[in-house]
């Protein structure tokens, strides 16, 4: 098996060095040749740091092009990219930085008070922001022209919905197979241009970059996520595809009102978890080219995803395992029978090798080659994955297995409510039982018996919702996705 490759920004450079490699939301281009000599600078002056092969830097930025130009930088030395999540806390970002033995911190100056608070957390890593990296010197050293794919290129962290977070360690193979299985299922496009508003530090943000490389394809990289500056991109700066979750899909159709999208969209490539089949219908309505995908920080992002000529006819399928990758579902220690609900397992090169020192996590995780993914779902009669929920998530009420994301879709019918969050609450009776938290637009009539009684029309008893909670919003993360366990903290006072 072939273990080396040219470096990646390495050989873009020589193939298309004046094709745009990142535009900003300014107009802002970067040229593949401008991305490489600044990426080499950088990397010089990181040696000047004292940044060695085989490092693990941690990095704290919000989206831009100085910490896609860091992250390739850390390629031409051989270390390894710690990419953190903005949005904890100093100690949530100081149990990264330590367990993952960072022995630099480099940040986004802009987040610089962050990171004087995080340095009162004892993190045993020098820090250094962007800005101070570059008043550095540069001092040369022989730059990697060649990539290893069994090495490690990043470490990103699980968002921790039991315990502490485990960090996922990811080689270049693994991004670079995640990178080639995309093309081979959504086609590559001569004008394609891919819009990246997922955070850089999480997989689907990241995973944009390599293709980035991999397919000569400008990025148009938004520092965060706003839906008219989205729908502004696909209507007028050729946008053809978009990578986003089911909340930040509903917020654009909400913005876009009457309006289509142009015939040069081809693909929303939505993930993130069961998606709402209001929501999937609203897109059929409105013509919109939603192509769902199934994936996680360990697969290095998608490892199953809907073909463009099943969108329609598979409404609610993920697809199937892309080319390289493999998919079954297991119940009881057996592969399930079609539609049987059961547990995801995955296998591929996309697929991680395993937690950063986490034996017993590895153990427990990964069996015979296989990923447990900890997701519930089945595959029907053809062979397509849907994916019901988190194992984690699942309400089990009077012996009764109750998936918050059924839930969620029926009350994202009702007129009025903007967002909707389940979880299980602890009882005598049922062991569990499932209530709704929801966030309503403020000229909304919707009351908690006017829901409820919505539910018991479409739901089997055990189903319905015992109690409502309607609140300002859902606690969230930095990819938008539910944290259902802050709502179970708050029903069952674990905080």
């Amino acid at each position: 098996m072939m273990d080396t490759m040219p470096h990646w920004l390495e050989k873009r450079a020589q193939l298309t060095p004046e094709r745009t490699a990142i535009q900003l939301e300014d107009g802002t281009d970067h040229t593949f040749q401008k991305m490489r000599d600044d990426a080499i600078s950088f990397a010089y002056q990181l040696n000047t740091a004292g940044v060695q092969r085989g490092d693990h830097i941690a990095i704290l930025s919000q989206n831009s092009y100085e910490m896609a130009v860091a992250i390739h930088a850390l390629s031409y030395i051989g270390a390894v990219g710690v990419l953190l999540n903005t949005r904890l806390s100093p100690r949530e970002l100081a149990y990264q930085i330590k367990d993952s033995e960072s022995a630099f911190l480099l940040y986004d100056e802009r987040l610089n008070d962050k990171t004087v608070a995080l340095k009162r957390e004892d993190i045993h890593a020098r820090t250094i922001s962007f800005t101070d990296v570059r008043s550095l010197k540069e001092t040369s050293f022989q730059a990697a022209r060649e990539i290893n794919l069994n090495k490690t290129f990043t470490i990103m962290y699980t968002s921790g919905t039991t315990g502490f977070p485990k960090g996922v360690q990811h080689t270049y193979g693994n991004h670079w197979w995640s990178a080639v299985s995309s093309a081979l299922n959504l086609g590559l496009h001569e004008h394609d241009r891919w819009l990246a508003a997922l955070p850089l530090f999480h997989v689907g943000g990241f995973s944009i970059l390599i293709r980035s490389l991999a397919y000569g394809m400008p990025v148009h990289l938004h520092e965060r996520f706003d839906a008219k500056k989205i729908n502004d991109e696909i209507m007028e700066n050729g946008v053809s595809i978009v990578s986003v979750v089911s909340v930040m899909l509903e917020e654009m159709i909400r913005t876009m009102g009457d309006d289509q999208y142009p015939e040069t969209f081809r693909c929303m490539l939505l993930g993130g978890g069961p998606a709402p089949l209001p929501l999937l219908k609203a897109c059929k309505d409105k013509n919109i080219p939603v192509i769902q995908t199934y994936g996680m920080t360990e697969t290095s992002s998608q490892i199953s995803t809907l073909s463009h000529e099943d969108a329609i006819r598979k409404l609610g399928s993920a697809g199937k395992p892309l080319f390289p990758a493999q998919l079954n579902i297991v119940k009881d220690n057996q592969l399930a029978r079609p539609g049987e609900i059961g547990e995801i397992y995955v296998k591929g090169p996309m697929v991680t090798s395993g937690y950063y020192k986490r034996k017993d996590a590895n153990a427990r995780s990964f069996k015979n080659g296989w990923l447990k993914t900890g997701d519930l779902g089945y595959i029907d009669e053809e062979g397509y994955l849907y994916v019901v929920d988190r194992r984690k998530d699942l309400i089990i009420s009077g012996g009764e297995n109750v998936y918050p994301a059924e839930i969620e879709s029926v009350l994202k019918e009702i007129n009025g409510i903007y967002d909707a969050g389940v979880a299980g609450k602890k009882d005598e009776k049922w062991g569990e039982i499932p209530v709704a938290f929801i966030v309503k637009d403020e000229s909304s009539e919707v009351t908690k018996e006017s829901v409820i009684d919505y539910c018991k029309t479409k739901l089997a008893k055990y189903k319905v919702p015992k109690d409502v909670f309607f609140v300002h919003e859902l606690p969230r993360n930095a990819s938008k996705k539910l944290l259902r366990r802050k709502l179970s903290e708050r029903l069952n006072g674990d905080m």
